[in-house]
């Protein structure tokens, strides 16, 4: 999480910076300056705009969607006997797997539970059954 964080500020200094030096390279010319000067401005500004959003891609975009496809493919992987914990805190064991849902059970009271599989944070380890 701390990372996360230094990423963005990082990213806000940088796009800040970015930004002071595309002003001060689209200033207009002083009067004993050329045309070529000007020319070379305005191709300046456009490649800060290039490096500006080469950062946010790969110090936001890129992150955020390996952590989405990373958590796509944990819940495309689950199966019986897996330990699950939902975005609402309930710790359950997988005792179903459909195609977007699944049922868990919740406790020794065997609650069941259907659940779809984007509700899903965080899968444990496999668990077997005890025999009685």
């Amino acid at each position: 999480m701390k990372l996360s964080r230094l990423y963005k500020v990082f990213t806000l200094a940088l796009m800040v910076a970015l930004a002071a030096l595309m002003v001060s390279g689209c200033a207009p010319a002083a009067e004993g300056g050329t045309d070529a000067a000007a020319a070379g401005g305005g191709m300046s500004m456009i490649l800060m705009m290039v490096i500006m959003i080469a950062v946010f891609y790969f110090f936001m975009i890129r992150p955020e969607n390996k952590r989405k496809k990373k958590a796509q493919e944990m819940r495309d992987n689950l199966a019986v006997g897996d330990t699950v914990t939902t975005i609402g805190g309930i710790i359950g064991k997988v005792v179903n797997v459909k195609e977007n849902a699944i049922v868990i059970e919740t406790s020794e009271d065997r609650v069941r539970m259907q659940l779809t599989k984007w509700s899903v944070s965080s899968v444990g380890k496999q668990t077997e059954e005890p025999q009685k």
